[in-house]
C-alpha cells in the first residue's frame, strides 16, 4: 500500500453522498448501492472479582472508591456485542440503536461511572470512528470475495486522528507520559515536566514554529487530500486484500511507531474509507460513528450478516444514525 496523490480517485464518492449533509448514512456513503448493512462496533464491559463496584454518584461513596483504590482488586474485562449488552440492561435491539439510549434510557450522568448491569457489568462505550483490527480483517476478507478487483482499490484515512499527519508549530500535537506498576520519584518527576510543558501558555508564546512529525512523513502530510463535504483524507493506493490479512496493521503507512517507541502494541487506526477499482461496494468508518456502514451487493451483505464475528444488520437507504434516532429505547 502507498500513498496517491492522485485525489481524483474518489470523485466518484463526492458524487454520490449527500451536499449538503441531510443526517441519513449518505452524508458519508454513497447512494445507489443495492443493499446496505450496518456493523456495530463491539463494547467492553468489565466488573471486580468477588465483589462488586462501590457506590454512585462519586461524591457520596467517595470513603468506598478510595478503599476500593487501596486493595486493587483483580478486574475482569470483556468486549461484548450490543445484543448482548441490550438483553443485560433489559433493553431492545435494533437497526437504529443508539449506544446512550440502549444502555440507561435517561439514566447517564456525565463525569459518573458507566451504566452496570444486575450482573455487576460496567459498560464502556464503543469506539467512535475506528473498528477493532480484527474486526478490519474480517469485514475486508468478505469484501475482497465481492469485487473483480480485490488487489487493487484505494483506501482514505480521515486527516484528522491525532498525530497522523505532521505540522508546522511550536509543540507536537501528541505527548506521552511515563506509567509504572510501582511510585517512582523519577516517574513522576518526568510526566509532571511534561505536563507544565504542554499547558505553559507563557513558553508557548516564545517557541518558533517548527515542523512537527506526524506518523505519516513531511511530503505526505502536506500533500493532496480527498476533500468531502466537512471531512478531508490522506489516500492511498491498495487492495482491500492487503486488509484482510489479521497483522493488516504492521504494513500500513499510517503505523503508528511513535506509539510503540513508548511501549504501546503496533497498531493502527481503521481505514476511514475503502473501496475497490471496479466500485463494487464501499466500507465507511466515519469518525463520529460507532459503526461502520457498508454498501453493496446483496451477496455481501447476506455474507456480512451471516458472519458469527460480526453484528452486523442490514439498513435501508436514507436510514438516519444521529445521536436521537432510537425511537425505541426512550
Amino acid at each position: 500500500m502507498e500513498w496517491t496523490a492522485d485525489v481524483a480517485a474518489g470523485d466518484w464518492i463526492r458524487d454520490r453522498v449527500d451536499s449538503p449533509w441531510r443526517g441519513t448514512i449518505h452524508d458519508i456513503v454513497p447512494r445507489g448501492f443495492a443493499e446496505y448493512v450496518r456493523i456495530f462496533h463491539p463494547a467492553t464491559r468489565d466488573r471486580p472479582v468477588g465483589e462488586r463496584w462501590p457506590g454512585l454518584p462519586y461524591a457520596r461513596h467517595r470513603r468506598e472508591w478510595d478503599e476500593f483504590q487501596r486493595r486493587d482488586p483483580e478486574i475482569d474485562v470483556e468486549r461484548v456485542s450490543w445484543a448482548q449488552t441490550a438483553a443485560a440492561i433489559g433493553t431492545t435491539m435494533h437497526a437504529r440503536a443508539q449506544w446512550d439510549a440502549l444502555v440507561a434510557p435517561g439514566r447517564l450522568v456525565e463525569n459518573e461511572d458507566g451504566p452496570r448491569d444486575a450482573a455487576g457489568w460496567r459498560y464502556g462505550t464503543p469506539d467512535l470512528g475506528d473498528l477493532p483490527a480484527d474486526l478490519v480483517a474480517v469485514v475486508a476478507g468478505h469484501a475482497a470475495a465481492h469485487t473483480t478487483t480485490p488487489d487493487d482499490g484505494c483506501v482514505a484515512v480521515w486527516e484528522g486522528f491525532g498525530g497522523l499527519v505532521g505540522f508546522m508549530g511550536p509543540a507536537p500535537s501528541r505527548t506521552f507520559y511515563q506509567f509504572t506498576s510501582t511510585p517512582s520519584e523519577e516517574v513522576n518527576a518526568h510526566n509532571e515536566m511534561l505536563s507544565r510543558s504542554v499547558r505553559d501558555p507563557y513558553d508557548k508564546g516564545f517557541r518558533k514554529d517548527t515542523w512537527q512529525d506526524g506518523m505519516l512523513d513531511r511530503a505526505i502530510s502536506e500533500g493532496p487530500r480527498l476533500r468531502l463535504l466537512n471531512r478531508a483524507h490522506v489516500l492511498f493506493r491498495g487492495g482491500v486484500i492487503e486488509l484482510a490479512r489479521p497483522d493488516w496493521f504492521l504494513d500500513v503507512p499510517w503505523r503508528d511507531r511513535e506509539a510503540e517507541e513508548h511501549g504501546f502494541p503496533p497498531s493502527a487506526h481503521a481505514p476511514t474509507l475503502v473501496w475497490p477499482d471496479d466500485h463494487a461496494w464501499v466500507i465507511s468508518t466515519e469518525v463520529d460513528y460507532d459503526s461502520t456502514i457498508v454498501g453493496g451487493s446483496a451477496d455481501l451483505v447476506r455474507a456480512l450478516r451471516a458472519d458469527p464475528r460480526l453484528e452486523a444488520i442490514p439498513i435501508r437507504e436514507d436510514t438516519a444514525l444521529t445521536w436521537d434516532a432510537d425511537e425505541v429505547n426512550r
